[in-house]
C-alpha cells in the first residue's frame, strides 16, 4: 500500500467530478471520549481513519473524506473530557452526509468506535431504503479487550507513538463486555472501571499494533471490492 490517497482535503471539485460516478467515498466515523489514564480522547478517530486511509492507499477509486470526531459515547459521560453528540444526533449526521453524497457510486463509514453502531445501522438502512449504496465496516475484537487496553494501546503506539503514555497504562476490567452491559447500561462505564479501561494495555507494543491494523486494513480491503459497483450501474 503505497500509492498516494485521493483525499477530498487535497482535491479540487473539477478534478473529482471527472471520476465520483465511479468512486467509493470512505467515510472515518469515530469519537472523542476518554481512553484510560494512558491514551488520547481520539484514539477512535484515529485507528478509524488509519484504517480508510490504508484503503484509500489500496485502491485508487476509494476517496478518502476527513473524519467526523464527535459520536456517540453517553456511557464515558463519567470521565471528564468525553464530547457525546447522542444516538440521534449521530444517525441523523450520518444520514444527511450519505444523502449529500450522491456524486458517489457508494459511500462506506469505516467505524473506529463501537457505540456508533446501532446509530450507524439505522442510518444506513435509511440511505438504503432511499436508493443509495451505503455501507458500514468496524473492525472486530476481543470483547475482554474492547476498550483502551492491549488491541487499542497497541494500535496507537503504531500511529503516534508520542501521544501514548505506556507509565500511566494499569490493567483494567478483564471481563468481557457481554457480562459488562447490564450494569454499563444502566451506570455508564463508571460503574464497571475505574481507570476507563476494558482490558489490559501493559504488554502493548508497536509492531503488535502494526500487526492488528494490518488484520483490520487487510479485511476492510477485501469487504470494499463487493461495495464497488459496476461502472455501468446507472446509479449516479
Amino acid at each position: 500500500m503505497t500509492a498516494t490517497p485521493r483525499r477530498l482535503a487535497d482535491i479540487p471539485w473539477p478534478e473529482l467530478a471527472r471520476t465520483a460516478a465511479g468512486d467509493v467515498l470512505a467515510v472515518p466515523v469515530g469519537s472523542t471520549e476518554q481512553h484510560g489514564p494512558h491514551l488520547p480522547f481520539t484514539v477512535d478517530t484515529d485507528i478509524a481513519h488509519a484504517l480508510a486511509e490504508r484503503l484509500a492507499r489500496a485502491r485508487d477509486w476509494i476517496v478518502l473524506a476527513p473524519p467526523v470526531p464527535y459520536g456517540s459515547s453517553g456511557e464515558h459521560a463519567g470521565f471528564p473530557g468525553t464530547l457525546s453528540i447522542g444516538q440521534q444526533a449521530t444517525e441523523l449526521v450520518l444520514t444527511e452526509l450519505g444523502r449529500s453524497a450522491d456524486a458517489f457510486a457508494a459511500v462506506v463509514f469505516v467505524s473506529g468506535h463501537g457505540g456508533n453502531a446501532q446509530p450507524l445501522r439505522r442510518a444506513v438502512r435509511t440511505l438504503r431504503r432511499e436508493g443509495r449504496r451505503v455501507h458500514f465496516w468496524e473492525p472486530d475484537g476481543d470483547p475482554a479487550d474492547s476498550h483502551a487496553g492491549h488491541t487499542e494501546t497497541s494500535a496507537l503506539l503504531a500511529l503516534r507513538p508520542a501521544a501514548v503514555r505506556p507509565a500511566a497504562a494499569v490493567p483494567g476490567e478483564l471481563r468481557p463486555l457481554p457480562q459488562l452491559l447490564p450494569a454499563l447500561r444502566r451506570g455508564g462505564l463508571r460503574a464497571v472501571t475505574r481507570t476507563g479501561v476494558l482490558g489490559d494495555p501493559t504488554g502493548a507494543d508497536a509492531a503488535a499494533g502494526e500487526r492488528i491494523l494490518d488484520r483490520w486494513a487487510a479485511r476492510l480491503i477485501t469487504a470494499s471490492e463487493a461495495w464497488r459497483p459496476a461502472p455501468d450501474s446507472g446509479l449516479n
